[in-house]
C-alpha cells in the first residue's frame, strides 16, 4: 500500500480533528470515529495498521488519548 497520510490532531475540546490525504474529514470523539472516516475515504480500515507511524500521524498524543466524553 502507498503511504497514507492520515493525521489525527491533538485533543481539543471534546474531540480530535482528522485529515486524510490533506482533506478534513471531521472531528473524532473516539477511536471508532477515525475508523469510520477511513471508510468514508474509501479505505478499508482492516488493511490499515493505525499504530504504524508511516501511515498515521497521531499528533500531540497517542491513539489511546481521547477526551473524557464525546458530543
Amino acid at each position: 500500500m502507498d503511504r497514507l497520510p492520515v493525521v489525527v490532531y491533538p485533543p481539543k475540546g471534546k474531540g480530535r480533528l482528522v485529515t486524510i490525504r490533506g482533506e478534513r474529514y471531521g472531528v473524532a470523539y473516539r477511536f471508532s470515529d477515525v475508523v469510520e472516516f477511513l471508510r468514508q475515504a474509501g479505505l478499508d480500515p482492516d488493511d490499515i495498521d493505525l499504530s504504524n507511524p508511516e501511515l498515521v500521524e497521531w499528533r500531540g498524543s497517542g491513539m489511546e488519548d481521547w477526551p473524557a466524553s464525546g458530543p
